[in-house]
């Protein structure tokens, strides 16, 4: 490991930003709140006895670790490197959301607060807090937009089959951005008793380096294993990106090592050259939203766009402050995948492997192939299958006009 390279991005600083991204944007009224859960963390992860406390849940409820499985005959199909699956689909839920979760949950627990709101965009986020509020007794309100709720209805009723009350929020596109704005609207009004479990590496400091710190198990894991497995650390990580907790979860024990490359895939909708995408790296510009600097959607005015991606968990029209840092230091490169490159590509996996992938990993299995192939045989590339396809597979029906 390059400790210099390391050192470089042992980032946020005292204020929360990673370079000129990242910082806390918030209203008067939050301010303590932000810094009250800033001072809670830093008091947890020096504390032993909570890495412990989480680190039991993690391996005895979640799960952990997933496993890393060798994608044979995806790799036969490619002719490339070969290519690994971390499994965070695995995980209980589904998805890698449940590591943030656990760790959210355990640190609202210690600071005595005793209702939790989130937000959600495919469900996922929202399953993994409704199922951590149930497993320890505490109320939850899930903001869903209302577009949403329409194209991920399984995970609406796992949300309240778990006890959580699900609202819908029917402004602007009903999706991921709309749900965001109702949650922190929530969280100025009730910070007394409110914990707001945040699903992705975005929002005020500490929320970017407190997400990417839970979901950094994900890169751990991998790291240990590929050395078990191959003896050397893979030649390139790939995971998907829409507020990038999954990918950073995986990067961020990587960084150091200036042989790793690191490449995430964004949403590219319907195409990059018009505005029906998501891909705020390849088609956005630094602005604030949601308590945070990073690279955004906008018009000519500033104003936010919409997202669009066939995945709900991918349509934010932004991306967390650290992607935005890697991407301007070229620590980690991106690139985009389209709705139907990301469909090509969930059935290819479900074909050759007999794993249904989420449509979010689908963008990175959609761009796994040429990266393979400049990684070159006998190279490792690593991918992270951070969720199952259950909940897509009537939207993805839909899409390709099945009768279900």
């Amino acid at each position: 490991m390059n400790a210099s390279l390391s050192n470089a991005y042992a980032w946020p600083d005292a204020e929360g930003r990673f370079g000129p991204f990242g910082g806390r944007f918030v209203a008067e009224t939050l301010m303590p709140a932000v810094h009250e859960l800033e001072a809670a963390w830093d008091a947890a992860r020096a504390d032993p006895s909570f890495q412990a406390e989480l680190d039991d849940f993690l391996t005895h409820y979640v799960g952990r670790p997933s496993p890393l499985y060798f994608a044979e005959r995806l790799t036969e199909h490619h002719g490339g490197a070969n290519i690994w699956f971390k499994r965070d689909e695995l995980n209980h839920t589904g998805a890698h959301k449940i590591n943030n979760c656990m760790g959210q949950i355990l640190l609202a627990r210690r600071m005595g607060k005793t209702r939790i709101i989130a937000e959600t965009g495919a469900g996922q986020h929202g399953v993994a807090t409704a199922t951590v509020c149930a497993r320890f007794g505490l109320p939850c309100i899930v903001y869903m937009g209302a577009a949403d709720i329409e194209r991920q209805a399984p995970n609406v009723f796992r949300m309240k089959l778990l006890g959580a009350e699900v609202r819908p929020v029917t402004n602007g596109r009903a999706t991921l951005k709309e749900a965001m704005n109702e949650a922190m609207r929530d969280w100025v009004s009730n910070v007394g008793d409110t914990f707001y479990i945040i699903g992705t590496a975005a929002g005020p400091h500490p929320y970017p380096a407190m997400v990417r710190d839970f979901q950094s198990v994900i890169g751990r894991e991998a790291r240990e294993q590929m050395l078990a497995r191959t003896g050397r650390l893979p030649d390139a990580c790939v995971a998907a990106i829409g507020g990038g907790s999954n990918a950073i979860g995986l990067f961020h024990p990587f960084i150091g090592d200036e042989g790793v490359r690191l490449i995430g895939i964004e949403a590219a909708g319907h195409g990059l050259e018009g505005n029906s995408h998501a891909a705020s790296l390849q088609g956005g510009r630094p602005g604030v939203l949601h308590g945070n600097r990073t690279y955004l959607l906008q018009d000519d005015d500033g104003q936010i766009l919409e997202g669009h991606s066939i995945s709900a968990g991918l349509d934010y029209p932004g991306i967390g402050p650290e992607h935005a840092w890697l991407h301007q230091t070229g620590r980690a490169e991106y690139r985009a995948a389209t709705d139907a490159e990301a469909l090509e590509a969930f059935q290819l996996c479900s074909k050759l492997e007999g794993i249904i992938p989420a449509l979010e990993p689908s963008h990175a299995l959609a761009r796994v192939g040429e990266i393979a192939a400049e990684v070159g045989k006998g190279g490792n590339v690593v991918l992270n299958l951070c969720g199952r396809g259950d909940k897509d597979i009537f939207s993805v029906a839909k899409h390709l006009g099945v009768e279900l």
